[in-house]
């Protein structure tokens, strides 16, 4: 059994739809933390990270929407996971996916010098920068800025640098290109990433994707060969690293079982293929943290896409048929 923290990033500054900031709540109402204990884990409940709203900051930071209030919220949650003991599996609730770019730097500070590898699950590759990005919107820019391409002062906020190795946050370049404990390297390798579940990629991502080397499912590679062979070679490409973080979108799943989202995709996983591929992540024995993000309660029915991410975390931390 597990000791399980939660923490809740109420933010939608990155989100091109407001209402993914009544997210954490959403998840909180579908009894995220009571599925999990009665599962056996302990669970802790840390609140929230302090969060403006966008009505207080300003819209537009050159080509990057809400750039200084995004940073700021991604350094504050990198430091509150980075602080957390080290036995602590922590689920970050968002919120928009930019928020994973505060969780993965604080989950990389925290491993110290063991290796963190993601399992990006999501319709969207999140591989933008501001100088490709269509709309500005850093909900589709985490994963870039993880691998140290883009604005400097998200690099920063998070203590990393840029793919350069010119520090933004002090100390000498490691030999192996990578953060470790706020040093200097991008947060992430892209040997230590896998995307799953791809259906919408923008034109300078899917260069982005060639360029760097990232490995990637497409939907059309889990229809060729099913969820369960992609999951196993995903865990396959990830066998290297010490620490696996999960960030999970709900715009992976098909609308028609996850209508709560901001930028809904037809044709994404359906409700058995989301809980094997949750099943096979348990069974593994790897997953030691996770994101929940992109829930919105506006666009939902009766909370319908809040209680299937329940159910999909259950499924990653235990919960079987028999």
């Amino acid at each position: 059994m597990a000791e399980l923290s939660l923490l809740g990033v109420p933010m939608d500054l990155g989100a091109g739809r407001r209402g993914v900031d009544m997210g954490p709540s959403a998840l909180r109402l579908a009894r995220l933390g009571d599925t999990l204990r009665a599962l056996g884990h302990g669970v802790r409940d840390l609140g929230n990270v302090a969060v403006p709203v966008a009505e207080s900051v300003t819209d537009g930071d050159g080509d990057v929407r809400y750039l200084a209030a995004i940073a700021g919220v991604c350094g504050a949650v990198a430091d509150a996971l980075a602080l957390r003991p080290s036995h602590e599996l922590p689920l970050i609730l968002g919120g928009d996916h930019a928020v994973s770019l505060g969780s993965v730097a604080g989950v990389r500070r925290r491993a110290d010098r063991a290796r963190v590898g993601v399992l990006w699950i999501d319709a969207h590759a999140d591989v933008n920068t501001p100088a490709t990005s269509p709309s500005g919107n850093v909900h589709g820019m985490p994963l870039a800025h993880l691998l140290g391409h883009g604005d400097p002062r998200l690099l920063e906020a998070v203590g990393a640098t840029d793919v350069r190795g010119a520090s933004h946050a002090g100390g000498a370049s490691h030999a192996g290109g990578a953060s470790h404990a706020g040093g200097a390297g991008p947060v992430l390798r892209p040997e230590d990433v896998v995307l799953m579940g791809l259906r919408s990629v923008d034109p300078g991502e899917r260069a982005f994707l060639r360029r760097h080397g990232l490995r990637a499912f497409t939907m059309s590679d889990i229809d060729r060969s099913g969820i369960a062979a992609a999951t196993e070679a995903a865990l396959a490409a990830l066998a290297h690293v010490d620490h696996l973080h999960v960030s999970f979108d709900a715009d992976v799943l098909d609308p028609a079982v996850a209508p709560g989202v901001g930028t809904p995709i037809q044709g994404g996983l359906a409700y058995r293929e989301a809980h094997l591929l949750m099943e096979l992540l348990h069974e593994s024995g790897r997953v030691r943290s996770l994101d929940l993000v992109e829930v919105n309660p506006i666009l939902d029915h009766r909370n319908q896409t809040a209680r299937l991410l329940v159910e999909l975390a259950a499924s990653l931390f235990g919960r079987t048929i028999l």
